[in-house]
């Protein structure tokens, strides 16, 4: 696996041990109580770093809150621009389900063009860029690999929220995470460069991302959903615990 210098070193250790443990806020949550309780817990619970919307007053309240690294999610690369310059560690060109949900999808073109300019605008941070599951796997493959020649130090996969188990325990988490899980499973084998799998995974289907190929996972709903404080840090500790068993096994 090739792990830019641009990733911050917390980050690069996890990935290449991969256990590294993203929680997700969300790219529409702008609510600064609700943002810093999933910060507060990915903080308390042991994860690696988290993501949050690219707004760099969200910017400075998680800075205050943890000393995780910060990843930025936008699909506007001045926004990325700016909440860097407030302290972000790195940007993502992800977390498009709130747009999925409006009938807003993204062909493969644009996605490469946004990760060009913002590349170009941010050239010493760390880049990270979701591959939409709404495109064939034959293309999110050829997309993977655009992306590594555009810049991108990380790629993410997606899917998980969009579909629609149809059984329930076990097996309905297994059938929620089997897009991002194929997505993942996929581009591993096609790109050198650490592959973030994410979107409806659990404590459940976390370790099946790392056997797919991923170098770590991104975890939002399961924690963020709860609410609860207390169930909040918890979420993400047996997250974290579902990983540890891999980091032994390396």
């Amino acid at each position: 696996m090739n792990l830019s210098p641009r990733i911050p070193a917390a980050i690069a250790t996890a990935l290449r041990h991969r256990t590294a443990l993203k929680i997700i806020s969300g790219l529409n949550q702008l609510n600064p109580q609700r943002v810093a309780a999933v910060v507060t817990a990915a903080h308390h619970g042991g994860a690696t770093y988290v993501d949050i919307a690219a707004d760099p007053s969200l910017v400075r309240l998680a800075a205050e809150l943890t000393s995780l690294p910060i990843c930025v999610s936008a699909i506007a690369p001045e926004a990325l621009v700016q909440s860097v310059a407030a302290g972000a560690h790195l940007v993502e060109l992800g977390n498009y389900d709130s747009f999925y949900e409006t009938g807003r999808q993204f062909q493969g073109a644009e996605i490469l063009a946004l990760t060009r300019q913002t590349r170009a605008a941010l050239p010493h941070v760390a880049l990270s860029v979701t591959v939409p599951h709404t495109l064939p796997l034959s293309e999110q493959v050829a997309l993977a690999e655009a992306l590594v020649a555009a810049g991108a130090d990380i790629v993410q996969t997606e899917g998980g929220t969009s579909s629609r188990p149809h059984s329930a325990g076990t097996m309905g988490l297994i059938e929620k995470a089997a897009p991002t899980l194929a997505a993942a499973y996929e581009l591993s084998r096609v790109i050198a460069i650490p592959v973030l799998c994410a979107s409806g995974l659990t404590n459940v289907t976390a370790p099946l991302a790392i056997a797919a190929g991923a170098a770590g996972i991104g975890v939002g709903s399961a924690v963020h959903r709860l609410g609860d404080p207390v169930a909040m840090v918890a979420a993400v500790r047996s997250l974290r615990e579902a990983l540890v068993p891999q980091a032994v096994a390396v």
